[in-house]
Parts: structure tokens; C-alpha cells; sequence
């Protein structure tokens, strides 16, 4: 199926919601590669608190940048599972047999909802056996402060111990039996997309949409798997200077790596988001599915 195909049935089985939202107008510049390192960036909006779960952005100002969709997503077709003591989503190839290599998938901020069992959905249609995490415990958020709550509730070691088990999982279940795994994740989950590279020596390749960084090559060096990173040059909790120390640490470290950059801003490719930007999106998602058709397949 292209990826013309693909998103054309995506969007009939969605609300027309999703096509007007102000981030999806027609007047949404065209995706591009940014210039080389020495872009400029706006300034922190709360000096110090790059250490909390909101990066260089105030709880107010991360909310801001987050909103929820209305519509509702395709019926779900995968089936619950459980992996450390907590619930997970797992969507399998149709009629696929083991071995199929397989995506750990990790929700944005919302938790994990219909729309991130879509977009795990999305991933068994392109061949994966995708399994999404639940990291907050059974919560689904439908306001921002329940959203901001929620994501501070995290507790890490837990976290860390919830995705690697999903990884586990992938590789041993007879039904996967998966012989090569990736990561994938936005915003919040972005972050813990990288966090699973930095502490899953297995995992072969990991995705992540504008998560909080890691920017110190010593630790970046633990890293085994290639990553893909996907950036908005308008994000202000993850600005173009900090994307650009990224790729330079990525290097310093030694880390097969590709950074992709847009004209947009944060959460533009968000699937429970309302922000969605569809040119955007629409490409990164293509170099994404290309990334890991590559890394997973061989192709």
C-alpha cells in the first residue's frame, strides 16, 4: 500500500476535524531539512527549568502547546496484554507468523488512548508487531492538568523497567518472536523512546518525535541502536540550539543518526493531537516508516 493510499484511508476513517485544525491548514509551509548548525532559537521561556518533565518551558507554557483532539480514532484492532505488572496495547500483522520484528511504542502525554492504539495499529499494517506502553499506571488524560499530572507522576525506574519489559516481550513472545526491535515515541514519549535506546543494548533502531534530549556525548555513547530524531523548528521546549547540541553529541558519541527538522512547531505530528500539522507530518511520518523499514527489515 503507498503512503498516498495509506493516508488517504486514514483521514476518511477520520473526522473532518482533523483536516481543519490550525496547525493542518493549507497554509502550513512545505516540510524541509534545516540549514546546518547555527540556527537561531528562541529563548527559554523559564531559565532553569530545563531539569523537569516540561524541558526550558513552564507547566503553563507546555500545556499551551498541547491540545487534545475531539474526533474519535478507527476502531481498535489489537488486544490488551500485560507486561511488568501493567497493561499494554499489542497489534499484530495480519496474518503474519513469528518471527516479525516488532516497535515498542510509547504514548505522548495524554497516555495511552485510542488514538495511540492507531497509530499502533498503523505500525502492524506496515508490517511490526507494535506494542504501546502504558506508563501512567491505567490513566488516560483528557484535560492539560490532568495531562501534567499524570507525566509527573511518572515514577523513572518504574518507567524504565515498564519499556524494556515491553521490549522483552517482542523478542520472546511466541507470537512475535521478534529478531530485530525499535522504538518509537512523541513529546513525552519521545523522551522515553531515547532513554530506552540509552538502557536497551538490544533494541536496533529508535524514533523519537521533539522528546527532552540528552545532550552529554559520554552518555549518549551507551546508545547501540541508529536514531532517527524529528524536530519542529517553532518548538519552543525543544529549540533549534538544543536540536542542533543533540546532533553534535550524537556525533561526538559515534551514533548512527539522522535529524529531521520542520517548519512547525511542537506536537505537529502528535497522533492525539489537534495541532497536527499535515505536511509535516505526513513526511516524517514517510522517512520514519523508510527508518525502520531499513533498520527492521532490511529494505
Amino acid at each position: 500500500m503507498t503512503l498516498l493510499s495509506h493516508l488517504c484511508r486514514f483521514r476518511l476513517a477520520a473526522p473532518l476535524a482533523l483536516l481543519v485544525a490550525t496547525a493542518c491548514s493549507a497554509s502550513s509551509p512545505a516540510p524541509h531539512v534545516e540549514p546546518p548548525p547555527g540556527t537561531a532559537a528562541p529563548a527559554p521561556a523559564s531559565p532553569g527549568a530545563a531539569d523537569g518533565p516540561t524541558g526550558l518551558l513552564s507547566e503553563e507554557d507546555f500545556k499551551a502547546l498541547h491540545e487534545l483532539r475531539t474526533d474519535k480514532a478507527p476502531p481498535a484492532r489489537g488486544q490488551a496484554v500485560e507486561v511488568a505488572g501493567t497493561r499494554a496495547y499489542l497489534s499484530l500483522p495480519r496474518d503474519a507468523k513469528p518471527p516479525i520484528p516488532g516497535v515498542v511504542v510509547i504514548h505522548e502525554w495524554w497516555g495511552l488512548n485510542e488514538h495511540i492504539k492507531h497509530w499502533t495499529d498503523r505500525l502492524a499494517e506496515d508490517g511490526y508487531a507494535a506494542i504501546a506502553v502504558d506508563l501512567y499506571g491505567g490513566k488516560v488524560a483528557t484535560t492539560p492538568d490532568d495531562a501534567m499530572a499524570a507525566m509527573k507522576a511518572v515514577d523513572e525506574a518504574k518507567g524504565l523497567e515498564t519499556v524494556r519489559a515491553a521490549h522483552r516481550f517482542l523478542t520472546t513472545d511466541a507470537r512475535v518472536m521478534a529478531p530485530r526491535t525499535a522504538s518509537i515515541g512523541w513529546c513525552f514519549g519521545g523522551a522515553w523512546s531515547l532513554k530506552l535506546a540509552l538502557n536497551e543494548p538490544e533494541l536496533d533502531a529508535a524514533v523519537l518525535y521533539y522528546g527532552r534530549l540528552v545532550t552529554d556525548p559520554a552518555q549518549l555513547k551507551a546508545i547501540k541502536a541508529p536514531v532517527l530524531g524529528i524536530f519542529g523548528n517553532q518548538d519552543k521546549g525543544i529549540p533549534p540550539e538544543v536540536v542542533n547540541e543533540f546532533d553534535k553529541a550524537l556525533h561526538e558519541a559515534g551514533i548512527e543518526h539522522e535529524v529531521l527538522r520542520y517548519d512547525a512547531d511542537h506536537a505537529f505530528a502528535n497522533p492525539s493531537g489537534e495541532r497536527y500539522n499535515t505536511k509535516a507530518a505526513a513526511d516524517a511520518w514517510e522517512k520514519a516508516r523508510r527508518f525502520l523499514a531499513a533498520k527492521l527489515k532490511g529494505q
